[in-house]
């Protein structure tokens, strides 16, 4: 079974996750930014969720995370809970 690990930020518009991303792509440290603006609990860890199977997460979340190029910031993405930037770091 695929396993990816990601770490991502949540916020309630799209236009703030927009900023967030050209900070973090200007150099802004990605879990910083997590930390200071995410609205997910994940944000006590840099946005860190582990590592997770496919399945796990909401369908948007995991189509990114399980297509996307490793180490590069995506999104926005829209799910049910706000607009999330992801980061996948890991993928077996």
């Amino acid at each position: 079974m695929s396993q990816a690990s990601a770490r991502h930020l949540l916020v309630d518009t799209e236009e703030q996750c927009l900023a967030l991303k050209a900070q973090i792509e200007a150099g802004e440290d990605f879990a910083t930014v997590a930390k200071d603006h995410s609205n997910c609990p994940s944000k006590m860890q840099g946005g860190d969720l582990g590592t997770f199977g496919r399945g796990q997460m909401v369908p948007e979340f995991d189509e990114v995370v399980f297509t996307a190029e490793l180490n590069t910031v995506q999104g926005p993405v829209k799910t049910q809970f706000g607009y999330h930037l992801l980061e996948v770091t890991a993928r077996t």
